[in-house]
């Protein structure tokens, strides 16, 4: 018996040994995200005080989101707080993303989430799509990425989205009879996520495009249509769908080319979900009229934040709406948070003019290469931008902490604030390791796809849709105004 413990003590030290490790990594990290803004309060530097304290504090939020040492939104509320304690801003100023249409577009868009989910739509949508696409392996592959873009409006958060779309992907999978590690099970769930994050940069439905808008529209001073920026991007969606859809297929080859059952499987899930009940009609026309508001806001110029909010309030009503008191309690207000803190660090920075030091500081080196033409500009922004993601890892602080310099940077260069910050906005799209978005992790948490997959397939379609866009740039962008 002895001898057997013996024996067993060296796992148990080696399972210690990274825990230790990556507690010892996490207090290093800790320490950093105190010492270094710190460091920069107190450092002599020949800047106005106000300047340096909001710098320090705008490096403390930045560094903390990208370490994850706390909760983005807890983050974000104790930098609001800082600058308002420590009398770098008065309050109005330090709290000024809660009174923005920005994170409060959020919130609606997350009750349109809701709404899909709980009346069973987006499923049904799902379902409905791949019928009738076809039952072969490869035609419902092209379905699971027409109802992830289909969605990306109906069900503005990349995280439900993948969630969603991974329940109907399993279902397919177990109907295929194909095992965990197979072509079709990694094929289909690394491309349902990867397209989760991507589309919402082309359509303004996530947290990040709709953080993004706030930004262009408030520092650029230029009105950010919602229906001339999906018309912009609309090629690149059409090619993106085909070009993931091909390099999927060639990737992972299935190792069945047809559903066993044909059609029926699909028949039976639909059958099985019933006729379209009273809470889907309802969330079918609510959601179709929010779209068409969005559509056509060109005409109206109603702003997309009001749209969202109000029909995502008109969805609480009794008799009208879908969902109850309960279901708003259930929504996650974080998110909604940290969109507000990330708006209220620009702020500050822009009110303190830190941000005039971080314009300098950031765009310095790329002034040369912005000055050719258009399509030139458009890679380099694009690449820029792709290379800032992978050292501040969540889309929204990138865009949050980076827009507003940009945007500064455009007004007193001459530069078209839409057209950079529309750039670079998608640039945070292109994406190569799972940490760079909740959505890769929650779909890498169904252990389908591995790391080398995801850089596969995000470099892959990285590079195809940044030469997209800058076909896209010269030759379709100047039709639409940009």
């Amino acid at each position: 018996m002895r001898q057997e413990a013996v024996l067993e003590a060296p796992p148990v030290a080696a399972a210690a040994a990274p825990a230790a490790s990556a507690l010892a990594l996490a207090r290093v990290l800790r320490l950093l995200v105190v010492a270094v803004p710190l460091a920069l309060w107190f450092a002599p530097l020949a800047l106005e005080d106000r300047a340096q304290h909001a710098l320090a504090i705008g490096c403390f939020m930045i560094l903390a989101w990208m370490t994850q040492v706390l909760d983005h939104a807890i983050t974000g509320l104790i930098g609001c707080f800082l600058f308002w304690a420590l009398k770098v801003a008065d309050f109005g100023t330090a709290f000024h993303g809660f009174a923005n249409s920005t994170p409060w577009f959020l919130f609606g868009a997350l009750l349109f989430g809701v709404m899909a989910s709980k009346s069973g739509l987006a499923r049904r949508l799902a379902y409905l799509v791949m019928r009738s696409v076809g039952h072969s392996y490869p035609r419902l592959l092209l379905g699971l990425i027409l109802s992830d873009f289909l969605l990306t409006v109906v069900v503005p958060s990349g995280m439900a989205r993948v969630v969603i779309m991974a329940a109907v992907a399993l279902g397919l999978i177990e109907a295929f009879g194909a095992p965990r590690g197979s072509n079709i099970g990694r094929g289909m769930f690394i491309i349902l996520t990867y397209t989760a994050c991507l589309f919402d940069k082309m359509v303004i439905a996530g947290a990040a495009s709709i953080t993004a808008r706030g930004l262009i529209e408030k520092l650029g001073q230029v009105e950010v249509l919602w229906s001339r920026w999906a018309l912009a991007y609309l090629p690149c969606d059409l090619i993106t769908i085909f070009a993931a859809w091909r390099l999927t297929l060639w990737l992972y080859p299935p190792e069945r080319q047809s559903l066993p059952g044909g059609a029926g499987f699909l028949d039976r899930e639909l059958r099985g979900m019933g006729p379209w009940t009273a809470l889907e009609k309802r969330s079918a026309l609510l959601l179709l009229a929010a779209v068409l508001m969005w559509a056509t806001d060109f005409l109206h110029h109603i702003p997309a934040p009001m749209i969202g909010l109000g029909v995502g309030l008109l969805a609480t009503l009794p008799g009208i709406g879908v969902l109850e008191t309960e279901d708003v309690r259930r929504v996650n207000l974080l998110p909604v948070f940290f969109v507000a803190s990330a708006i209220s660090l620009g702020e500050v920075l822009a009110v303190t003019r830190g941000l005039a030091v971080l314009t300098d500081v950031m765009v310095s080196w790329m002034e040369p290469l912005l000055e050719g033409a258009r399509w030139s500009m458009s890679l380099v922004l694009y690449w820029t931008a792709f290379v800032y993601h992978l050292f501040l890892g969540d889309e929204i602080s990138m865009l949050a902490t980076s827009v507003p310099v940009l945007m500064t940077y455009a007004r007193a260069h001459g530069l078209d604030p839409l057209f950079v910050g529309m750039v670079w906005t998608f640039g945070a799209g292109g994406k190569i390791f799972v940490y760079q978005s909740a959505p890769l992790v929650v779909g890498y948490s169904y252990g389908y796809f591995g790391v080398r997959d995801m850089l596969r397939v995000g470099l892959a379609l990285t590079v195809v849709v940044s030469v997209v866009l800058a076909l896209l740039v010269p030759l379709y962008w100047p039709l639409l105004g940009i």
